[in-house]
């Protein structure tokens, strides 16, 4: 195949021809050209040389051209394509060391081997632009819903035509058992566009939140202008899901606004969602108040938010358990998804009940250490006294309130409940010590001798032992495991202890032992009451 010899024309003919096929840069396949052209240059003049060749983009002629760089006699490598000074004289005028000299080279004729060569350099050009080119086209679409045809069905995963690229749907991102045969129109979420070898690799999905989210900014003009807004989405993919919206504007209900006339703008995406029942609920900044719109349509009676734990107790009537949980969990699961907390959901028998036994425990407690009778003890536990912490040094007007107690009956009240703590504090240091605990931690401010005890049981025994503890293992925590949220005990968090307080301490026996500079955590301190001042300027406050 005589390439060279060719109507120079064709070249730029077949560029173009390429380039619109592709939809490329016809100048990035007129590259590949010149860089395959000069790859047979180097097959007939040898590869040690340094053969270019430039296409001109108005008349398609070929200039082959070899390039010889001027260099030090010491670092002469390359006798092909490298001379020194002195071997340079005769060809340039006055030659310096990192001139280049260029000299025009015959054409060469490309035999069959060389023309496969080179188309197969054009070709893997073209694909590498062609990958460019979808990779940027498709990047800034993750997030969005795009239409598609199906092409083939591989091992459950669905490849689908995109237009300028091709996506798969996985298996897990379908809904449920849907299937579809070739050319069956599909619309899908763009999870992730990633850049891989083998080419741009664009994922989609049915199953993601999200898409519920964008299908709604489709039906709803009022999401789509900022108007009202989805705050949260949890799904059971083709099952049920719910939804959460606040509107920004008092004269428009969200709700009925995503629900539409007659139910045509909710009914379009269950329509879309093959059948995917949709509770469309109202947003609340108040967490308790949203809890109870999330788990619609069961009635709520009770709810107790334990914050500091990311945990909530919900309480329903009997007749109302079995629907605010849900088949197989599925309601009260949607609603821990939607509101990001842990849901405990009780009967009002089983919440009555359990309060009973506290009740209960707490009289036993009072009886045994502080030689109580049954009824003075249920007395205190009534007026809300918990523990003997309490007892003993809360202001002596909150005991005399309680009927039949007077000065002295409340100062001997207080008088049993620090010499049990007392007692009960010096066992406590005495089993420490005998587990090993040293002084430094003993006199640590801020334990209390029961607290060391734990902290010696499970061989923390030295200040620099517990200086080296993390926050979490003192305090407890929650980890999230794929979704799902475990939780992590610890060691003082019987003792309530908090990851505040626990940090707190922690960073101040590290400043004891010298690990930290105390000037580095007040500059610390100062940039976070900055940034806090900084906010409140920007609210008014």
């Amino acid at each position: 195949m005589a390439i060279t010899s060719a109507n120079q024309l064709e070249l730029l003919q077949t560029a173009e021809a390429v380039a619109r096929e592709k939809m490329i840069d016809p100048g990035l396949v007129v590259d590949a050209m010149e860089e395959s052209l000069a790859r047979a240059a180097k097959s007939r003049y040898g590869s040690e040389m340094d053969i270019r060749v430039s296409i001109d983009r108005k008349t398609g002629k070929a200039t082959f051209t070899r390039v010889r760089s001027v260099v030090e006699d010491d670092a002469l490598e390359n006798y092909q394509s490298e001379f020194t000074v002195e071997q340079a004289t005769p060809y340039m005028a006055d030659p310096k060391v990192g001139d280049t000299y260029v000299e025009e080279v015959p054409p060469v004729e490309m035999g069959r081997i060389a023309a496969q060569s080179a188309k197969q350099v054009i070709l893997q050009r073209v694909r590498e632009a062609e990958r460019d080119r979808q990779y940027e086209e498709f990047k800034d679409r993750a997030g969005t819903i795009i239409n598609g045809l199906v092409k083939r069905e591989e091992f459950g995963n669905v490849i689908v035509d995109v237009g300028a690229g091709e996506g798969i749907l996985r298996r897990n991102e379908k809904i449920g058992r849907e299937s579809y045969r070739p050319n069956d129109r599909i619309r899908c979420y763009i999870k992730d566009v990633r850049r891989e070898p083998r080419g741009p690799q664009i994922f989609l999905s049915r199953t993601a939140p999200e898409f519920m989210s964008e299908l709604f900014k489709m039906e709803v003009p009022e999401i789509y202008d900022g108007i009202i807004q989805i705050k949260a989405v949890a799904r059971d993919p083709g099952s049920r899901a719910k939804i959460a919206v606040i509107s920004n504007d008092g004269s428009i209900d969200p709700v009925g606004a995503c629900v539409g006339m007659r139910g045509s703008r909710v009914q379009a995406v269950v329509n879309e969602l093959q059948g995917e029942k949709i509770d469309i609920i109202p947003w609340n900044d108040d967490q308790p108040t949203f809890l109870v719109n999330a788990l619609q349509p069961a009635e709520v009676s009770k709810v107790v938010l334990d914050e500091e734990a990311g945990k909530i107790e919900v309480v329903v009537p009997e007749e109302q358990l079995s629907l605010a949980i849900g088949r197989r969990g599925q309601n009260v699961r949607l609603a821990s998804q939607l509101t990001g907390l842990d849901i405990d959901i009780m009967t009002e028998e089983e919440e009555s009940s359990r309060r009973q036994k506290e009740f209960e425990a707490r009289t036993g407690l009072f009886m045994e250490t502080l030689d109580l009778d049954e009824f003075f003890a249920q007395l205190l536990v009534s007026e809300g006294f918990t523990s003997l912490e309490e007892v003993a040094y809360v202001e002596l007007d909150e005991l005399l309130v309680i009927d039949g107690v007077d000065d002295s009956t409340a100062a001997e009240l207080q008088a049993r409940a620090r010499d049990h703590l007392e007692a009960k504090a010096k066992a406590a240091i005495d089993a420490a010590r005998a587990l090993g605990a040293e002084d430094s931690l003993i006199q640590f401010e801020g334990l209390t001798p029961v607290m060391i005890e734990a902290l010696a049981k499970d061989d923390i025994k030295t200040l620099e032992d517990f200086a080296t503890c993390a926050d979490w293992e003192l305090a407890g925590g929650w980890t999230n495991n794929n979704g799902e949220r475990i939780k992590d005990d610890g060691i003082l968090e019987p003792f309530g202890m908090t990851l505040e307080e626990a940090q707190t301490m922690v960073m101040t026996a590290r400043v004891m032992l010298g690990w930290v500079d105390p000037d580095d955590l007040l500059g610390d301190q100062g940039e976070a009451d900055d940034l806090a001042e900084d906010g409140d300027e920007e609210t008014g406050a």
